[in-house]
């Protein structure tokens, strides 16, 4: 069944890139002629949407024009679905909005002693504000602000540090991972937990490159840190024999066991684990570069027991602050390559700075609560994290269309627009729609978890007439590269659609 229903989709697909001529249209402009146009397009979708293979599913979907406001085509454009990674839209939308595009984060670098002879006689406390840049996405490597504070310090005259390195993480909560995360999501690099202090997306790359066969492979750490132990179970293999990789870490561990076969004549593979208590691999890596650098410390790496105040700080001397990029580039960052950490690490930002304190709560209510003024009703929809990983978010078509309009109309469009993946040429969109009308046309936030599907986003059209698009389907038991195909047919439909 399935290959007769890629078949029919690929047979349709043909007839969706020929002129719309084919179908009888006039040359001149005319009411009638539009309709006609659109009564052929929903003609198209439907039976592109009634693919058996989702005969058990259920497809959300509405195509709204942003010249007229005229809706093109619905269905099930009021219920709720599991959004996935579509999620991230309400996310960097809010941030866009509530923070500002130039928005950055300050880390602040403090401490309870003083300087003399060299030696920093008392404690090097780092307060951490959410900042997710200290890695290799933002900067050339992912150890390269750590080698910037050890010589801002080095350049204060401080050689020893004759104390501890204490981390203060108290203005986000301490629930790492969000609300209704599978329980084996733990130790996945998609699922990394947040912090205030966070350093590398909260994870670890590991590279594992083959060696003789029958040998153990060659397994190599980024960063090298001793924060994580590692246990090598992977052999170097013949083609054909089993040559998977897989990576597990225990709940609330730092003990990492690599497993499984590399083909002998494969180049490396880098796998990616996240890490339990992010704010102590900061500082542990943080410790060693200041280390590498010649900076002697005394003390321990420890995080701050108990709560912080404000006012806890007036007899700290401030070193030096380190502010990041700005927002709009974490916001490309998210949007682009569907950043899970990042998002989350926006969605407790949002809370901080509203609600006075970082969690998904205060999050959440900051989020509500602009949709609530944008004319988006809150209360017919679940947000319960920042990044869509969460089964418990449930949104409608129409509300992701009508935040998609708002931005449309907004001051902040074209960082919102921007951040967005391009059909065929970058982020999660670089390999699909890569077909004439589509590529380098469709602006969209796509997303997948376990029986989820998703896109919306902006796209042109033929006649160059905007249109703004939520296609998501739910409880499906086909491949997921079925329903993203689908999804594509219908932005090439949407892309050659023409009122002529």
């Amino acid at each position: 069944m399935l290959k007769n229903s890629l078949n029919k989709i690929f047979g349709l697909f043909i007839l969706l890139l020929m002129p719309f001529q084919v179908f009888g249209q006039q040359d001149s402009i005319s009411v009638n002629n539009s309709a006609t146009a659109v009564k052929e397009l929903k003609v198209q979708l439907d039976e592109i949407f009634n693919d058996p293979n989702f005969s058990g599913s259920t497809w959300g979907v509405l195509v709204k024009s942003l010249t007229s406001g005229e809706i093109l085509y619905k269905r099930n454009e009021n219920k709720l679905f599991v959004p996935a990674s579509v999620l991230k839209l309400f996310t960097t939308a809010s941030s866009l909005l509530l923070l500002g595009p130039e928005y950055k984060y300050n880390t602040e670098i403090y401490t309870d002693g003083k300087i003399i002879d060299g030696k920093l006689n008392g404690n090097l406390i780092i307060k951490g504000k959410g900042d997710p840049t200290f890695s290799s996405r933002f900067y050339k490597e992912c150890t390269e602000v750590f080698e910037m504070w050890a010589d801002s310090l080095l350049a204060k005259g401080i050689k020893v540090i004759d104390g501890d390195i204490i981390g203060d993480d108290n203005l986000f909560d301490s629930n790492g991972l969000g609300k209704g995360w599978s329980w084996d999501y733990e130790g996945k690099w998609f699922a990394a937990p947040t912090s205030a202090l966070s350093f590398n997306d909260n994870c670890v790359d590991i590279n594992v490159q083959p060696t003789s066969l029958d040998m153990p492979a060659f397994l190599e750490i980024i960063p090298q840190t001793k924060y994580v132990d590692i246990i090598n179970n992977v052999k170097t293999v013949k083609p054909g024999f089993n040559d998977k990789i897989k990576i597990f870490r225990g709940r609330g561990k730092n003990l990492i066991t690599v497993f499984g076969g590399i083909k002998n004549e494969l180049f490396p593979i880098t796998k990616h684990v996240s890490v339990d208590s992010p704010t102590l691999y900061l500082l542990t890596v943080m410790s060693e570069v200041f280390e590498k650098k010649g900076i002697v410390i005394a003390g321990n790496v420890t995080d701050f027991s108990g709560d912080i105040k404000e006012d806890n700080y007036d007899g700290f001397i401030k070193l030096f602050e380190y502010k990041s990029t700005s927002l709009k580039n974490i916001i490309r960052e998210v949007n682009k390559n569907s950043n899970n950490f990042c998002s989350e690490q926006l969605l407790k930002t949002l809370g901080l700075e509203l609600f006075g304190f970082g969690n998904i709560e205060n999050g959440v209510k900051s989020i509500t609560d602009l949709l609530n003024i944008m004319g988006i009703n809150s209360r017919n929809m679940v947000i319960a994290d920042g990044s869509g990983l969460s089964r418990l978010n449930l949104l409608t078509p129409r509300q992701i269309v009508n935040l998609l309009s708002y931005m449309y109309k907004s001051n902040e469009f074209k960082n919102f627009y921007e951040s967005l993946p391009i059909a065929g040429i970058d982020g999660t969109l670089a390999d699909r729609m890569n077909y004439s009308g589509t590529e380098n046309n469709v602006r969209a936030k796509s997303g997948s978890i376990e029986s989820v599907n998703s896109i919306a986003g902006y796209i042109q059209t033929a006649d160059d007439e905007p249109l703004v698009f939520t296609v998501i389907v739910n409880n499906f038991l086909v491949p997921n590269s079925l329903a993203n195909y689908i999804e594509d047919m219908v932005c090439v439909r949407l892309a050659n659609f023409s009122r002529n």
